[in-house]
């Protein structure tokens, strides 16, 4: 579903820039060419808000502040991310890498991708291409429905967590971009399988909620208001030291979940990555690298 209204909203971008081209520039190339600007302008200004919310709100947070020149930076790579991102590969290339369960064991441990709100498996497009090439058996599920709880994509983590095991024979790690986290725990509270996991990694997950989240119309968006009351309800379920089974990574540049140590477990391995926005965080290198290593 998010690949198709994706898909619609891309072409309506790319359709209406043309007709604005089309239309105005016999008239005036200096209107026409204005005017795609002021789109541009207005894409980065609201983008530009966010990190601004996120600058202010992180003021008190027991996470060391960003400088100025980090949030510009973290800003301008986000705006070119979230452009490749949800204006091509979610929409166009999602289906484009399948799953990869081989036949026969490769002997290395699989992994299961849990992507986040609005998002689907095309989020983890790089990172299939590097665990196939690496002999690493994985599944990237799409969270459905879009809008819908996250109590109900937990049998869709149980599909693939059962799938990967099969196919591997070792429990796999669950990895978890914003949301995807979030149903990684709800999963754990339906199937307590603890034991099934061999770990879980976190990126930019509101495990604490966001301060975005009280705008959100979506069941799942308002499940993630800050310090909610699902959030609240989930934590007080999880038995002592299952945190310990958790690396999270946080940045204080991520605009869409703050304030910062909303997306720290007490008694996980919390791991800071400054100067990174939301998106730009499942696509980091350095965090990659260390998610890959964790494969050991």
């Amino acid at each position: 579903m998010i690949a198709r209204l994706q898909t619609l909203l891309t072409l309506g971008i790319v359709l209406g820039n043309l007709a604005w081209l089309l239309g105005v520039w016999p008239h005036s190339p200096a209107w026409a060419l204005g005017g795609l600007a002021l789109g541009w302008l207005f894409f980065g200004l609201v983008m530009g808000l966010q990190f601004l919310l996120m600058h202010h709100t992180n003021r008190d947070d027991p996470a060391p502040r960003a400088r100025v020149a980090q949030v510009w930076r973290a800003w301008w790579r986000e705006l070119g991310v979230a452009l490749v991102v949800f204006c091509w590969r979610q929409p166009f290339r999602s289906q484009s890498v399948p799953d990869w369960l081989p036949s026969t064991p490769t002997g290395q441990r699989g992994v299961v991708l849990v992507h986040g709100f609005v998002c689907n498996r095309g989020l983890w497009l790089p990172w299939m291409e590097r665990l196939r090439a690496s002999g690493h058996a994985y599944v990237a599920v799409n969270l459905e429905p879009v809008f819908g709880s996250i109590d109900d994509y937990a049998p869709l983590v149980e599909d693939a967590v059962r799938s990967v095991t099969a196919a591997t024979g070792m429990a796999p790690l669950l990895i978890g971009h914003s949301m995807g986290g979030l149903a990684i725990r709800a999963w754990l509270r339906a199937y307590q399988s603890d034991a099934r996991m061999h770990h879980a990694i976190t990126l930019g997950t509101p495990h604490g909620g966001t301060w975005a989240g009280r705008f959100s119309r979506a069941v799942n968006g308002r499940q993630m208001a800050l310090q909610g009351d699902w959030v609240g309800a989930l934590g007080g379920a999880e038995p002592p030291g299952r945190a310990a089974l958790f690396t999270c990574w946080y940045s204080n540049c991520d605009n869409i979940v703050f304030p910062a140590s909303t997306a720290t477990l007490r008694g996980a391995d919390n791991r800071l990555i400054a100067g990174v926005a939301h998106v730009d965080m499942a696509l980091h290198p350095g965090v990659m690298r260390a998610c890959l290593e964790a494969l050991v």
